[in-house]
Order: structure tokens, then C-alpha cells, then sequence
């Protein structure tokens, strides 16, 4: 790969017409990186929100990123997804890192050396991470009971304040309730608590009172280590790039709590659930199994439920990804209990509704539509009319007739465009076992030599494109292949499992970084000189 950019011919910055409320003058520019946290490196199994995210960090301002793109936060259940959480709020344990922990007093180094956590580099072992993660846990409750701590537990008394009218007790009672019966889903409960009976709940609550202060005291730690590392990526200049699910699982205590909003039979089993239709890539289609919302009951309240999500997010991060934005125009619903998504129909969604009372509440311009698969000009038309940015991949560009939405010169100003995302092969991998006739293409569409190589220019590809925003996915950077892919849909196993080696934060690949993001004009210090010429004209 070749390491600096001399483009001489290097097309101009083309100025293209807003949507919306943009400014005239589209001439801001930007690019990051898509690395989920379980992908950092760590001695201790998974990715967390220690010294290994604020080394990255670093190595995204000195390469001149200003964007660092995570995968959803949540607390991951079967399957290991973060798509697929038991709470749309509840921050994920395992990202909790250990030696903050150790730094504060709540653990032992020894303790930790104790606890297997996994001894590839390379792969997280989930296995062994849910069965040691909360004995650690468990160790750091504890010490924090026994010991003073009276800083910390006065913060964990000002956390639960703030956060158990809204959330908080709710959650960590469906934990506890949960880890009680072995951790199998809330429809298998006893029946008192799995139809919410008051004095059931309440009994249980008393009897298992410690139990649901340590559910809390979790979302405590992780809270805390959060806005930590928010502030820090802020002092930084770096913006974090949030993703909301569109579904919800369920087995999640939103089912569980509000039956009443999902697509649920007497028995508060499924009557229908989510997925997508047979494509090109899949003759079966997906299907995700989540319960399917009542948008009726939900408009009752102007969508609160879902207002509500979206504002704890951006609480937590800059920007908001909605995921599979096109179901909230139209969904594929399924028949419960089908094995495949090829009986599913298409059923309106709640469209322009729901936006309308999203936007009497939120500012709408930190959220952007990943607008991908099956688009419709309805799709696009809801898109356009809250002037959302929609998402482009510079992988599936590369028709050899050149008529591909996602092909350079189709794209515009206010597009996400990215070199792949966690659903796509890297690019190695995509070069590797893709159709030769379309990667030749892209070599011959983007001039890429055997010099620069094929992942330089992709990544090249994407630089100099109008898009505002550029994301690239980290496997890319490092010029890793289809082993280091994150999610292959429609698969049940080996996905989320990819992490970086420690080390591969080099200065050369720091050095490859910032050449093509100041050729691209994409650093942060060229934006207000930018700014200022476009002002001019």
C-alpha cells in the first residue's frame, strides 16, 4: 500500500444544493473510523472503555479523524449481538473495563489473573466472558458494600435517583428475575411475573432486594466509565456515532413491561415479527424474530416511547444512526414461527408521523438514515422530507454498467458514504472472493494500481467523493481480509467476534491516515479555511 497521496489531478470540491435547513455553502468535511469497543484490544478478553479506547482515540486525532462510529451500547443477550439487547437502555457489562475498576479500589489485579477471559487476541471468547465477567462483577459489589468508598457511593445514590423513575429499577427487577430462573426469557417466568402481577413483583423485589441493587450498581459502573470516556473523546475533538435498532428483542424488559406496544396474542407470544424479503444475497431472506410494534397504540401518545429512546441516546453520543430506517416507512412482517422470512408481507409503517413528533422534541440533525437494502422513492421521500443523511457503500458501487446508486458520481453532499460497515466483507475480503468482472471495474473506475493496492484506493475512492461524511471501517485500515469480518448476515454464529491486535496503531498507518484525509480536505483545521473561501463566493 502505498502511504502518501501526491494527486496532482485531483478533482475539485464540488458544491452541491442542500436539503432542508443545510447552509448554502456545503463545504464542510469529515471522515472517522467504525470500530466497535468489544474490538479494542484488551488483556482481559473484550474491548472496554479503558486505557486501549483513549489510546484509539488518540490515534484517531493524530491521523485527523473527528468521527468514531460504535455499534449499539446495549447489554447483549444469545447470540452476542448488540442488535439484539435486553434493554434499549442498559449500558453492555462487558465493556466495563477492569482496571479502572482496580484504579478505584473495587478490585484486586490478583483477582482479575484468577478469571479467564479468553487467550486469543484475536476473537472474543463470549463463552467464557458471560460466565467470569459478572463474578467480577460480583467481587467489585462486594468490596464496594464492605468497604467506605463514600464518594462512589454517593454517586451511585445520585445515579439511582436520576435514573429509577425513568428506567433504572425496571431494568435491574427484569435482571434479577431473570438470573433467578436460570436466564431463560421472561415468557417462561412463573406466571405471576411474567404477566407483571404487582404483589408478585413486589415480593420478589423484597426478597431479592440486594440481587436488584447489583443489577443497578452495574449500570452504575458503566455509566460512570462512559461519560468518562465521552468527555475524553470530546477534549479530544472526536464526535461518537451512536446506532439505534430499529426492533427490540423480546426477551427484553420493554416486552416484558409494555406488552401492550408489541404484536403479541393472549399468550404474549409473537404474532408476527420482523425481517426482510428474499434478496439477491439471501433466497430465504432474513429473519431477526423480533415482535413487530402496535404503531396505533404507539401514536396514542405521539410516539413516546419511541422519542423517549431517541433522546437517551443522544444523551450518550453526538450522532444517532437509526438502523433500518426503510422499516419505518414500510416492514416486512412475518408469521410467527415461520422458519424463513419468505411469507412476510409489506405493511405501512408510521412514516411521517412519527418523525413529525421526533421532530417536535429532538433536533433532527444529529441523526442520519441507514437507508440501505430494498429503497423505495417512498423511503427516500420520508428521508428527504426531514432532511436526513442517508448512508452509501462504496462496495456495492461496481455494476460494470456504472449505474449504481452507490457509484462516486451518483452520490451527494449530505451521503454517508462508507468503505464497507459490520455488515460487509473488509475490502481485502471483498476483493478477494468478490465478482472479478466488478472489482476489475472498480480498479479501472478509480484508477487504483498495483502500487497503491486495492484497499488504499477504496479507501482513496471515498476521500475524494462529494460526501460530507466518510467512514471507514478500521479492518480496512489495517488491510486485514475477510477473517477480521465483524457480521455476516443471516448467520447464527462466529459473528461479533473480531478484535485488533495490540500494536497495529502504527505511525506509518497514522502517517497513510492523515496524508489522505488532508488530500481529501477532510482534516478538522482545513474546515473553518474552507468555510471562509466558500463565504467569498
Amino acid at each position: 500500500m502505498r502511504r502518501t497521496f501526491d494527486i496532482k489531478d485531483a478533482s475539485p470540491l464540488r458544491v452541491v444544493s442542500a436539503r432542508g435547513d443545510a447552509p448554502a455553502h456545503n463545504t464542510w468535511r469529515e471522515s472517522g473510523v467504525l470500530l466497535h469497543i468489544t474490538s479494542l484490544p484488551s488483556p482481559y478478553g473484550i474491548g472496554t472503555m479503558g486505557d486501549e479506547a483513549r489510546a484509539f482515540m488518540d490515534f484517531l486525532a493524530a491521523s485527523g479523524q473527528r468521527i468514531w462510529q460504535v455499534l449499539p451500547l446495549g447489554m447483549t443477550g444469545y447470540g452476542d449481538s448488540p442488535y439484539q439487547s435486553f434493554s434499549t437502555r442498559a449500558g453492555n457489562p462487558y465493556l466495563i473495563d477492569p482496571l479502572t475498576l482496580v484504579r478505584e479500589g473495587l478490585l484486586v489485579k490478583e483477582e482479575l489473573d484468577r478469571l479467564p477471559f479468553g487467550n486469543d487476541p484475536e476473537r472474543v471468547d463470549y463463552s467464557l466472558i458471560s460466565r467470569n465477567r459478572p463474578i467480577m462483577l460480583r467481587l467489585a459489589w462486594t468490596r464496594f458494600q464492605q468497604d467506605s468508598f463514600a464518594s462512589l457511593k454517593r454517586a451511585f445514590s445520585d445515579f439511582r435517583e436520576a435514573e429509577e423513575a425513568s428506567w433504572l429499577r425496571e431494568f435491574a427487577c427484569f435482571m434479577s428475575i431473570k438470573s433467578h430462573y436460570g436466564g431463560v426469557s421472561w415468557h417462561k417466568w412463573p406466571e405471576p411475573l411474567k404477566r407483571r402481577d404487582k404483589d408478585a413483583i413486589e415480593a420478589f423485589m423484597s426478597e431479592h432486594h440486594d440481587n436488584i441493587l447489583f443489577y443497578e450498581f452495574i449500570q452504575f459502573l458503566f455509566f460512570r466509565q462512559w461519560k468518562a470516556l465521552l468527555d475524553d473523546a470530546h477534549e479530544r475533538g472526536i464526535e461518537i456515532v451512536g446506532d439505534l435498532p430499529i426492533y427490540v428483542a423480546y426477551d427484553s424488559v420493554e416486552v416484558w413491561s409494555q406488552p401492550h406496544l408489541f404484536q403479541l396474542d393472549e399468550q404474549l407470544l409473537p404474532t408476527f415479527v420482523a425481517g426482510c424479503p428474499p434478496d439477491a444475497f439471501s433466497d430465504d431472506g432474513q429473519l431477526w424474530g423480533n415482535p413487530l410494534y402496535k404503531w396505533d397504540v404507539l401514536a396514542e401518545d405521539d410516539y413516546r416511547f419511541w422519542v423517549d429512546r431517541i433522546r437517551f441516546q443522544l444523551q450518550l453520543v453526538d450522532r444517532l444512526r437509526i438502523d433500518h430506517f426503510r422499516g419505518l416507512e414500510s416492514y416486512w412482517s412475518v408469521p410467527f414461527g415461520d422458519r424463513t422470512a419468505r411469507r412476510g408481507n409489506w405493511i405501512s409503517g408510521p412514516a411521517e408521523n412519527l418523525f413529525e413528533a421526533i421532530d417536535r422534541a429532538i433536533d433532527l440533525r444529529a441523526i442520519f438514515a441507514e437507508d440501505l437494502g430494498f429503497i423505495t422513492p417512498e423511503v427516500l421521500a420520508l428521508r428527504d422530507r426531514f432532511a436526513l443523511p442517508g448512508m452509501k457503500v462504496l462496495q456495492f458501487a461496481f455494476n460494470t454498467e456504472a449505474t449504481s446508486e452507490h457509484i462516486p458520481h451518483n452520490l451527494d453532499y449530505h451521503t454517508v458514504l462508507y468503505t464497507g460497515t459490520h455488515d460487509n466483507d473488509t475490502i481485502r475480503g471483498w476483493f478477494e472472493n468478490w465478482n472479478p468482472k466488478e472489482v476489475a471495474f472498480a480498479r479501472k473506475y478509480l484508477g487504483i494500481n498495483d502500487d497503491e493496492g486495492i484497499v488504499a484506493g477504496m479507501m482513496r475512492g471515498a476521500a475524494t467523493s462529494v460526501c460530507r461524511t466518510v467512514i471507514y471501517q478500521m479492518q480496512d485500515i489495517l488491510e486485514l481480509g475477510n477473517e477480521s469480518r465483524m457480521n455476516e448476515p443471516a448467520t447464527i454464529s462466529g459473528n461479533w467476534q473480531w478484535r485488533m491486535l495490540p500494536g497495529m496503531l502504527t505511525k506509518e498507518r497514522i502517517r497513510f491516515l492523515y496524508d489522505l484525509t488532508k488530500m481529501s480536505s477532510r482534516l478538522p483545521e482545513q474546515q473553518s479555511r474552507v468555510q471562509k473561501l466558500a463565504s467569498c463566493t
